[in-house]
């Protein structure tokens, strides 16, 4: 039985719950309440009356697989409109971008790994899916006031966590550290993230009170890093998405400076590009209108050095200010 069903697609799973995911309503169906609570803490919670799903996720739990963590690295291999996600030898879920269902089957102790579902499962299988409902997925950090939120883009060690962190300590609210997903909802450009927890490398961690003198005790790649709750007082999100105002690049300098410069279009677009996850051309429509639309918002070069508090307070001070995005006297300016 198990080999011609190895996800029990026939398998009853009686929960079920619809969400908000990248601006989309997700459907997940399961038989672990487990899950349902993983989901809660991944996802908004969709305020609307039962509709069409826009994607649908239906996961059985094996509770006779003893499998155990610590989990492997997963194993991820698309073909065409399909694609694989293997876990462990037996936990894994296939994915059609064309139908936008997600089905898979779990080990009780993967189920019960809320922490593994928040940081690894929920935005992998976000990522899969962002494209056929028309998001588009930025590896890029996020951070609003009230509705008006930034984009914060840059290579890996160029500073988005860090001056995240600092933007909270200013007022600002973390939406997401690493991973931004954006769409039109409804006409406007609206960008969504993930519940995770924000993330800062050892040398990072000494411009923070709460970090200083600590060591760094979780483990991501190899490399140890801080954990911590991005909008601790908050309680429940108050304010699910944002509305972007502008694209910030960041190139961090070893020496004191802010500087912002305007940028073109196509060095926009050669930015954005290589991140993007390829998608079959189906999703590449769906998407094109997201894109459009992030490309007609201001996109800003910031060169900075010195204290992320500094960093952080002259951003609070100017960049959410339309007069001051459109003062190209402002732009240029360096301190």
């Amino acid at each position: 039985m198990r080999s011609q069903d190895f996800l029990h697609q026939n398998a009853e799973t009686p929960y079920s719950e619809d969400y908000i995911a990248a601006g989309a309503i997700c459907r997940l169906s399961t038989n672990s309440a487990a899950l349902l609570a993983a989901a809660r803490a991944s996802f908004l919670p969709s305020e609307e009356l039962p509709v069409l799903a826009d994607f649908s996720l239906r996961f059985w739990v094996d509770n006779t697989d003893l499998a155990q963590p610590p989990w492997p690295k997963p194993y991820l291999r698309g073909l065409g409109h399909l694609v694989f996600v293997g876990f462990d030898t037996q936990s894994s879920v296939l994915a059609d971008l064309g139908t936008r269902r997600v089905i898979g089957r779990f080990s009780a102790a993967m189920a019960c790994d809320s922490k593994y579902w928040t940081r690894v499962i929920f935005p992998m299988l976000l990522s899969i899916m962002a494209g056929s409902v028309g998001a588009v997925e930025l590896h890029a950090s996020c951070v609003a006031r009230d509705a008006q939120g930034l984009i914060l883009m840059g290579p890996s060690r160029s500073g988005k966590s860090t001056l995240a962190m600092a933007l909270r300590e200013a007022g600002f609210r973390v939406l997401s550290d690493d991973r931004t997903f954006c769409t039109v909802k409804p006409g406007k450009l609206q960008a969504y993230g993930l519940p995770r927890p924000l993330k800062l490398r050892r040398e990072a961690g000494n411009w923070f009170e709460e970090f200083r003198d600590r060591e760094p005790t979780d483990i991501q790649n190899g490399e140890r890093v801080f954990y911590c709750e991005p909008n601790p007082l908050m309680g429940e999100q108050r304010f699910p998405a944002c509305e972007p105002q502008a694209i910030v690049f960041l190139e961090r300098q070893e020496h004191l400076c802010f500087r912002l410069t305007r940028m073109e279009c196509d060095e926009v677009i050669s930015r954005i590009e290589p991140d993007l996850l390829a998608e079959d051309r189906f999703a590449i429509q769906e998407q094109r209108k997201t894109l459009e639309n992030l490309l007609e918002l201001p996109a800003l070069r910031l060169q900075y050095g010195g204290s992320p508090q500094d960093v952080a307070r002259q951003i609070g001070a100017t960049l959410l200010k339309s007069e001051e995005l459109n003062n190209s006297e402002f732009l240029g300016r360096t301190r």
